[in-house]
């Protein structure tokens, strides 16, 4: 395995399940495949997550710049969330895997 310089993994497989590696971002990421949704829409979609587990893995795939946050001057506040190009460039990788889950599970 490369080394790490930083935080940064220098190996491209490395970095891509570094920003989309763990539980939760890659069902996310799925959700968002067809299109725009809200928070409480996400959370109910995920059986299992917590608020504070959805919210620090939004912010994080954020600052990945996967996803984009729209936030309308509103009472109450409604927020969106919608895949940035770069998140809807991971379409295929997903599908890869769930091609290659379908032939290979249990």
């Amino acid at each position: 395995m490369n080394e790490i310089e930083g935080d940064r993994p220098t190996c491209p497989v490395e970095y891509t399940l570094k920003v989309i590696g763990g539980r939760w971002k890659v069902l996310i990421l799925r959700e968002l495949f067809p299109g725009v949704k809200r928070f409480n829409q996400l959370q109910r979609s995920l059986r299992g997550i917590t608020q504070k587990m959805l919210t620090q893995q939004l912010r994080e795939m954020e600052a990945d710049g996967l996803i984009h946050r729209q936030v309308y001057a509103q009472v109450p506040p409604k927020v969106e969330y919608s895949l940035t190009p770069l998140g809807e460039s991971l379409k295929s990788v997903l599908d890869a895997m769930h091609d290659w889950g379908e032939k290979f599970k249990g």
